[in-house]
């Protein structure tokens, strides 16, 4: 017994000497950081340029548990025979192509760092990859995630005016003269861009006054007031006015508080007016409720979701009715409802209001042409571009075409100022249907001149604001903002040094501060240089310079005479989409034909109508709904009217793993609105 615990003993201090044994890299303390610093996540994200791939870093906010679960899962990407031929090592080393050029370079410590994982993750065991991949897809799959939708969101401008309109009757469009609303995530209904200035609030206040005042001058003539004036009458005007108002019942107090300050005036329609005024004042007025803790309310916030995402205004009668009765309750009582919806002329005036914002209508409204290079661009010229597209839109929606056609469609809608352009003779009636000629290599939205102007300069093309349009509105790709200090500025072009776009351009692809994100842009925009900044074709790059030129000086008189000399130089429109496959094209109308195929397209029609409609970017927890209404926009033959309908059920009743959380997060949200917004609870009439 005692010789068997000396040799444990023995054996205990023998592996207490012996050297540790070797500890594996931490990949959140190794290569993580050094993925960081080489900008992989700008384009490896869900709404990166390659989002395409099977690459995409965790949020930035991810725990530790995601951010270890996503080093292992790159094993999917190393070659375990082979390490030194992984696409997780050639890749970011560029020594395959890869559209974000060289990210780590070759026999730097980053290097070694990215070598050392890669060892790693060639001795994982396969239940630790099993894991790490199972804990990425419910991660990408928003399982675990809360619900996102914010618990008020104000009023638009244009929902502003539509809320009026319905409810006042009144079509001044009095927030055509509050201050201009700003474009985040590329609209302007998105919460993040919502905050209250004191110049809004002021408009505000000023806008009721007029409206309270205007609504009830000559009597009630919009009739309002639902029963012959009289004390007993108030009541019942303020209960049914509010409701309309504020997009849900009133509450006892608040009933209270507005009849009492309408018994102030022992004229009826004065009391009515100072009622009016103040609810036009109030948060519940201003704020549409969203979400709320009240399953009184819901029925009557799910309508006005409804109603602002499909209309761009209040409910009507017919909506509130079946919010009361609870026709909301299931999905097929909100389908039923939502096509009901869309047969409404209201839901066509929504629409041009989505489209005018993604298409960005107002960088062409507010743009300017040089006249003397484009003599046929005028004000005019410019809203009959975006009225050819609203035409355009709302042909392919309305009538139930192929959506996609969006980008394929060989027909414009043109008047005479347009023809002159297009090179085509004017229809009978303005922007009616007219074929684009042979040989003129446009089709669909980026061959029309709304898209071909308003992403030029004032004198010229530029490749890189297309490129960039094309990735941002119709791939939904984010390019990274260009670093702080860089030289934006291109040579110069001269007369002794005539060049085309392209060949300026080169500094883009060979300065390193420049080539990691103008590739993604630039080769876009190089295939729509045959047409210029109004969108007219044009097979040859002129040039014109103005000068003294040879032979021109007058020996007699002694004087200079000036002249104009024009250089023609040929034009290469080669273009490639870099992490789209085979998409090499020479027109729009090729380019068109590669994105009307490309699944990431297909996901930007949606992931832009949801953004739009939620007001907000989609985060992980709306991963399953965007993946359900992309699945019925497909299936439907890619019918946009089958999209909305399926949107608006999906984000009311989402899929089983959205389900539970969104749930959890309505009945545990909070009523912030006396807190959002203090601007007329305690109104006192001016």
């Amino acid at each position: 017994m005692r010789r068997i615990l000396l040799l444990i003993g023995i054996a205990s201090a023998v592996a207490a000497t012996a050297a540790p044994a070797a500890q594996e890299p931490d990949f959140r303390t190794t290569l993580y950081p050094v993925l960081e610093k080489a900008g992989c996540r700008n384009c490896h994200n869900i709404d990166g340029v390659a989002s395409a791939t099977r690459l995409h870093f965790p949020d930035a906010d991810a725990s530790p548990a995601a951010i270890d679960a996503f080093g292992k899962s790159l094993a999917i990407l190393v070659d375990k025979s082979n390490p030194d031929n992984s696409l997780l090592f050639r890749k970011p080393t560029n020594r395959i192509p890869h559209a974000g050029g060289q990210r780590i370079k070759p026999g730097s410590p980053e290097e070694a760092a990215l070598k050392q994982w890669i060892a790693r993750l060639t001795r994982l065991s396969p239940e630790e990859l099993s894991a790490a991949l199972r804990f990425r897809e419910q991660q990408a799959n928003g399982v675990g995630a809360t619900s996102a939708d914010p618990d008020l969101r104000r009023l638009t401008h244009s929902q502003y005016n539509h809320t009026v309109r319905d409810l006042l009757g009144d079509t001044t469009s009095p927030a055509s003269q509050f201050p201009p609303e700003d474009f985040v995530n590329g609209f302007k209904d998105q919460t993040r861009g919502q905050s209250l200035s004191p110049l809004l609030v002021e408009s505000y206040s000023a806008a009721a006054e007029h409206l309270a005042q205007s609504v009830f001058r000559g009597g009630d003539t919009h009739h309002l007031i639902p029963c012959p004036p009289s004390p007993a009458c108030r009541a019942r005007f303020i209960r049914e006015f509010g409701l309309k108002a504020f997009r849900h019942p009133l509450d006892p107090a608040e009933q209270k508080r507005y009849e009492a300050l309408m018994a102030r005036e022992p004229d009826f329609l004065k009391g009515a007016q100072l009622v009016v005024e103040a609810m036009l004042q109030s948060p519940d007025f201003l704020f549409r409720l969203d979400t709320t803790p009240d399953p009184k309310l819901e029925p009557y916030a799910r309508a006005s979701r409804l109603s602002y995402a499909l209309w761009d205004t209040m409910p009507d009668a017919a909506l509130f009715a079946a919010a009361e009765h609870g026709e909301l309750a299931t999905p097929g009582g909100v389908e039923k409802t939502a096509r009901r919806m869309l047969e409404d002329p209201k839901a066509r005036e929504a629409l041009n209001e989505y489209t005018s914002q993604w298409l960005r209508f107002d960088r062409l409204t507010t743009a300017s042409k040089d006249r003397r290079k484009f003599p046929l661009y005028t004000r005019s010229t410019a809203q009959a571009m975006t009225e050819e597209a609203l035409t355009f839109v709302s042909d392919l929606v309305w009538n139930d075409h192929n959506f996609m056609t969006l980008f394929t469609a060989n027909y414009g809608h043109v008047n005479q100022e347009l023809a002159g352009i297009y090179g085509v003779a004017a229809p009978a009636k303005d922007f009616d249907r007219v074929p684009f000629p042979p040989g003129s290599e446009r089709a669909g939205i980026l061959g029309q001149a709304l898209f071909l102007a308003l992403t030029a300069k004032p004198d010229d093309s530029s490749p890189t604001a297309r490129g960039l349009f094309v990735r941002e509105q119709f791939l939904c790709q984010h390019v990274p903002d260009p670093p702080p200090g860089v030289n934006t500025n291109l040579p110069p072009v001269t007369e002794a040094n005539p060049q085309t776009n392209r060949d300026r351009m080169t500094e883009h692809a060979t300065n390193p501060a420049c080539a990691n994100c103008h590739h993604l842009m630039d080769p876009i925009g190089f295939g729509f240089e045959k047409f210029d900044a109004v969108g007219a074709r044009r097979d040859k790059l002129v040039l014109t310079f103005r000068g003294m030129h040879a032979g021109d000086e007058e020996e007699e008189s002694g004087k200079h005479r000036f002249t104009t000399k024009k250089i023609e130089l040929a034009l290469n429109t080669q273009g490639v989409v870099a992490g789209i496959p085979n998409s090499e094209f020479t027109s729009p109308a090729e380019l068109g034909a590669v994105l009307a195929r490309t699944p990431q397209c297909q996901e930007c029609v949606v992931k832009q109508y949801f953004r739009y409609t939620a007001g907000r970017m989609e985060e992980p927890v709306d991963r399953p709904v965007i993946q359900k209404v992309l699945d019925d926009f497909r299936n439907s033959q890619f019918h946009f009217r089958e999209l909305m309908v399926s949107l608006t059920v999906a984000r009311e009743f989402p899929p089983a793993a959205q389900a539970a959380t969104r749930m959890a997060a309505v009945r545990g949200a909070s009523k912030p609105k006396e807190a959002t917004v203090h601007v007329a609870r305690n109104y006192q009439p001016r």
